[in-house]
Protein backbone atom coordinates (compact mmCIF):
# COMPACT_ATOMS: atom_id res chain seq x y z
CA UNK A 1 0.00 0.00 0.00
CA UNK A 2 1.53 3.50 -1.21
CA UNK A 3 2.28 5.73 1.63
CA UNK A 4 -0.34 8.13 0.34
CA UNK A 5 -3.09 5.88 1.00
CA UNK A 6 -1.61 4.66 4.59
CA UNK A 7 -2.17 7.95 5.66
CA UNK A 8 -5.94 8.20 4.80
CA UNK A 9 -6.01 4.84 5.95
CA UNK A 10 -5.04 5.96 9.74
CA UNK A 11 -7.31 8.62 9.41
CA UNK A 12 -10.49 7.00 8.34
CA UNK A 13 -9.56 4.18 11.02
CA UNK A 14 -9.02 7.11 13.65
CA UNK A 15 -11.96 8.86 12.98
CA UNK A 16 -14.20 5.25 12.95
CA UNK A 17 -12.58 5.40 16.46
CA UNK A 18 -13.38 8.26 17.60
CA UNK A 19 -16.94 8.66 16.26
CA UNK A 20 -17.76 5.17 18.62
CA UNK A 21 -16.36 6.66 21.78
CA UNK A 22 -13.80 4.10 21.65
CA UNK A 23 -10.82 6.50 22.77
CA UNK A 24 -12.09 10.21 23.73
CA UNK A 25 -10.37 13.96 23.52
CA UNK A 26 -7.12 13.96 22.36
CA UNK A 27 -6.05 10.15 23.42
CA UNK A 28 -5.14 7.16 21.50
CA UNK A 29 -2.81 7.04 19.00
CA UNK A 30 -1.93 4.98 15.95
CA UNK A 31 1.07 4.05 13.92
CA UNK A 32 2.01 2.29 10.77
CA UNK A 33 5.31 0.84 9.21
CA UNK A 34 6.22 2.22 5.97
CA UNK A 35 7.33 -0.41 2.80
CA UNK A 36 10.22 1.91 2.82
CA UNK A 37 11.39 1.54 6.31
CA UNK A 38 10.39 4.33 8.72
CA UNK A 39 6.66 4.95 10.09
CA UNK A 40 3.65 7.15 9.97
CA UNK A 41 2.36 7.84 13.80
CA UNK A 42 -0.33 10.48 15.14
CA UNK A 43 0.70 13.83 16.33
CA UNK A 44 0.93 14.11 20.04
CA UNK A 45 -2.35 15.84 21.23
CA UNK A 46 -4.26 14.90 18.04
CA UNK A 47 -7.77 13.54 18.07
CA UNK A 48 -8.24 10.64 15.98
CA UNK A 49 -11.33 11.95 14.96
CA UNK A 50 -9.85 14.65 13.56
CA UNK A 51 -6.57 14.09 12.12
CA UNK A 52 -5.10 15.57 8.71
CA UNK A 53 -2.80 12.94 6.41
CA UNK A 54 -0.59 15.79 5.94
CA UNK A 55 0.33 16.27 9.17
CA UNK A 56 0.77 12.78 10.07
CA UNK A 57 4.33 12.32 11.68
CA UNK A 58 6.52 10.34 9.67
CA UNK A 59 9.77 8.76 11.68
CA UNK A 60 12.59 7.33 10.10
CA UNK A 61 13.74 3.80 10.96
CA UNK A 62 15.62 5.21 13.96
CA UNK A 63 12.70 7.15 15.50
CA UNK A 64 13.67 10.33 14.33
CA UNK A 65 11.37 12.84 13.00
CA UNK A 66 11.31 13.42 9.29
CA UNK A 67 8.24 15.69 8.39
CA UNK A 68 5.18 16.38 9.93
CA UNK A 69 4.11 17.70 13.06
CA UNK A 70 5.37 16.31 15.82
CA UNK A 71 4.89 13.04 17.16
CA UNK A 72 3.03 11.18 20.41
CA UNK A 73 4.91 10.75 23.45
CA UNK A 74 3.77 7.20 23.30
CA UNK A 75 6.04 6.49 20.74
CA UNK A 76 7.88 4.05 22.86
CA UNK A 77 4.98 1.76 23.24
CA UNK A 78 5.03 1.04 19.19
CA UNK A 79 8.24 1.29 18.93
CA UNK A 80 8.86 -1.77 21.85
CA UNK A 81 6.23 -4.08 19.73
CA UNK A 82 7.82 -3.17 16.47
CA UNK A 83 11.18 -4.23 17.62
CA UNK A 84 9.46 -7.66 19.70
CA UNK A 85 6.66 -9.09 17.38
CA UNK A 86 8.27 -9.97 14.28
CA UNK A 87 5.39 -9.33 12.17
CA UNK A 88 3.87 -6.31 13.47
CA UNK A 89 3.10 -3.79 10.52
CA UNK A 90 0.85 -1.49 12.72
CA UNK A 91 -0.01 -0.54 16.48
CA UNK A 92 -3.10 1.03 17.66
CA UNK A 93 -3.24 2.78 21.44
CA UNK A 94 -6.81 3.41 23.20
CA UNK A 95 -7.93 4.70 26.34
CA UNK A 96 -10.84 2.83 25.59
CA UNK A 97 -13.54 2.42 28.69
CA UNK A 98 -13.83 -1.00 29.17
CA UNK A 99 -10.54 -2.24 28.31
CA UNK A 100 -9.35 0.71 31.21
CA UNK A 101 -11.66 -0.65 33.92
CA UNK A 102 -10.69 -4.06 33.29
CA UNK A 103 -7.07 -3.00 33.96
CA UNK A 104 -8.02 -1.79 37.26
CA UNK A 105 -9.28 -5.16 38.35
CA UNK A 106 -7.63 -6.86 41.01
CA UNK A 107 -8.05 -10.05 40.00
CA UNK A 108 -7.23 -10.57 36.47
CA UNK A 109 -4.27 -12.55 35.69
CA UNK A 110 -1.47 -10.60 34.42
CA UNK A 111 -0.39 -13.43 31.64
CA UNK A 112 -3.73 -13.88 30.55
CA UNK A 113 -6.64 -11.07 31.25
CA UNK A 114 -9.12 -12.34 30.24
CA UNK A 115 -10.70 -15.86 30.08
CA UNK A 116 -11.71 -17.44 27.14
CA UNK A 117 -15.41 -16.04 26.62
CA UNK A 118 -16.03 -15.96 23.15
CA UNK A 119 -14.14 -17.57 19.78
CA UNK A 120 -13.34 -14.45 18.01
CA UNK A 121 -11.57 -12.89 21.19
CA UNK A 122 -8.81 -15.23 21.09
CA UNK A 123 -8.86 -15.36 16.91
CA UNK A 124 -8.39 -11.53 16.54
CA UNK A 125 -6.63 -10.82 19.88
CA UNK A 126 -5.04 -13.90 21.06
CA UNK A 127 -4.52 -13.77 25.20
CA UNK A 128 -3.53 -10.28 26.65
CA UNK A 129 -0.89 -9.42 28.90
CA UNK A 130 -0.73 -6.99 31.65
CA UNK A 131 2.15 -4.66 32.46
CA UNK A 132 2.11 -2.76 35.31
CA UNK A 133 1.22 0.77 35.79
CA UNK A 134 3.61 3.39 34.38
CA UNK A 135 3.78 7.38 34.25
CA UNK A 136 2.66 7.71 30.53
CA UNK A 137 5.27 8.42 28.44
CA UNK A 138 7.97 6.53 30.57
CA UNK A 139 10.07 3.99 29.25
CA UNK A 140 9.96 1.94 31.38
CA UNK A 141 6.81 1.06 30.16
CA UNK A 142 8.32 0.14 26.51
CA UNK A 143 11.24 -2.48 28.43
CA UNK A 144 7.92 -4.08 30.08
CA UNK A 145 7.20 -4.57 26.71
CA UNK A 146 10.16 -6.13 25.76
CA UNK A 147 10.38 -8.22 28.67
CA UNK A 148 6.72 -10.09 27.23
CA UNK A 149 9.77 -11.29 24.07
CA UNK A 150 6.91 -10.74 21.32
CA UNK A 151 4.40 -13.27 22.87
CA UNK A 152 1.76 -11.08 23.20
CA UNK A 153 0.45 -8.84 19.91
CA UNK A 154 -2.31 -7.19 22.64
CA UNK A 155 -0.75 -5.51 25.66
CA UNK A 156 -3.22 -3.70 28.62
CA UNK A 157 -1.50 -1.43 30.13
CA UNK A 158 -2.64 -0.95 34.27
CA UNK A 159 -5.15 2.64 35.01
CA UNK A 160 -4.26 3.47 31.17
CA UNK A 161 -5.45 1.24 27.86
CA UNK A 162 -4.87 -1.51 25.44
CA UNK A 163 -1.92 -1.60 22.88
CA UNK A 164 -2.41 -3.54 20.20
CA UNK A 165 -0.18 -4.45 16.99
CA UNK A 166 -0.96 -6.48 13.57
CA UNK A 167 -0.03 -7.31 10.60
CA UNK A 168 -1.67 -4.40 8.73
CA UNK A 169 -3.68 -1.62 10.32
CA UNK A 170 -6.94 -3.18 10.36
CA UNK A 171 -5.74 -6.12 11.90
CA UNK A 172 -4.78 -3.94 14.83
CA UNK A 173 -7.83 -1.85 15.16
CA UNK A 174 -10.46 -5.02 14.63
CA UNK A 175 -7.98 -6.75 17.25
CA UNK A 176 -8.43 -3.51 20.09
CA UNK A 177 -11.97 -3.47 19.11
CA UNK A 178 -12.54 -6.87 20.29
CA UNK A 179 -10.43 -6.79 22.94
CA UNK A 180 -12.55 -3.77 24.14
CA UNK A 181 -15.58 -6.18 23.43
CA UNK A 182 -14.88 -8.53 25.45
CA UNK A 183 -13.81 -6.60 28.27
CA UNK A 184 -17.23 -5.29 28.32
CA UNK A 185 -18.73 -8.60 28.33
CA UNK A 186 -16.47 -9.73 30.94
CA UNK A 187 -17.51 -6.56 33.37
CA UNK A 188 -21.46 -7.34 32.24
CA UNK A 189 -20.91 -11.11 33.57
CA UNK A 190 -19.57 -9.73 37.00
CA UNK A 191 -20.97 -11.67 39.31
CA UNK A 192 -22.79 -14.19 37.46
CA UNK A 193 -21.94 -17.52 36.18
CA UNK A 194 -20.41 -17.41 32.55
CA UNK A 195 -20.26 -20.55 30.61
CA UNK A 196 -16.24 -19.89 29.21
CA UNK A 197 -15.04 -22.01 26.20
CA UNK A 198 -13.62 -25.38 27.32
CA UNK A 199 -10.04 -26.52 26.80
CA UNK A 200 -11.18 -28.83 24.25
CA UNK A 201 -13.24 -26.17 22.39
CA UNK A 202 -10.33 -23.43 22.95
CA UNK A 203 -7.42 -26.23 21.13
CA UNK A 204 -9.81 -26.67 18.29
CA UNK A 205 -9.31 -22.73 17.72
CA UNK A 206 -5.65 -23.42 18.12
CA UNK A 207 -5.45 -26.47 15.84
CA UNK A 208 -7.90 -24.65 13.22
CA UNK A 209 -6.53 -21.12 13.04
CA UNK A 210 -2.83 -21.50 14.11
CA UNK A 211 -3.79 -19.30 17.15
CA UNK A 212 -0.24 -18.79 19.51
CA UNK A 213 -1.83 -18.65 23.23
CA UNK A 214 1.21 -18.42 25.43
CA UNK A 215 -0.63 -19.05 28.08
CA UNK A 216 -3.43 -21.68 27.90
CA UNK A 217 -2.76 -24.92 28.83
CA UNK A 218 -5.26 -27.69 28.99
CA UNK A 219 -5.72 -27.67 33.28
CA UNK A 220 -6.34 -23.39 32.62
CA UNK A 221 -10.17 -23.90 32.67
CA UNK A 222 -11.13 -27.39 34.24
CA UNK A 223 -13.93 -25.92 35.29
CA UNK A 224 -15.36 -25.16 31.82
CA UNK A 225 -15.87 -28.86 31.30
CA UNK A 226 -18.86 -29.25 33.41
CA UNK A 227 -20.02 -26.05 31.79
CA UNK A 228 -19.47 -23.81 34.82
Amino acid sequence: MSELKLREQICRFGRSLFNRGLTPGSSGNISVRLPGGGWLVTPTNASLGFLDPAELSRLDENGRVVSGAKPTKEIPLHAALYETVGDAQAVVHLHSTHSVALSMLPEIDPKAVLPALTPYYLMRAGQTALVPYHRPGDPAVADAIRGLAGKYTSVLLANHGPVVCGRDLEGAVFATEELEETARLYLLLQGLNPRLLSPAQVADLVSAFGLTLPEFHEHDHEHAHDGH
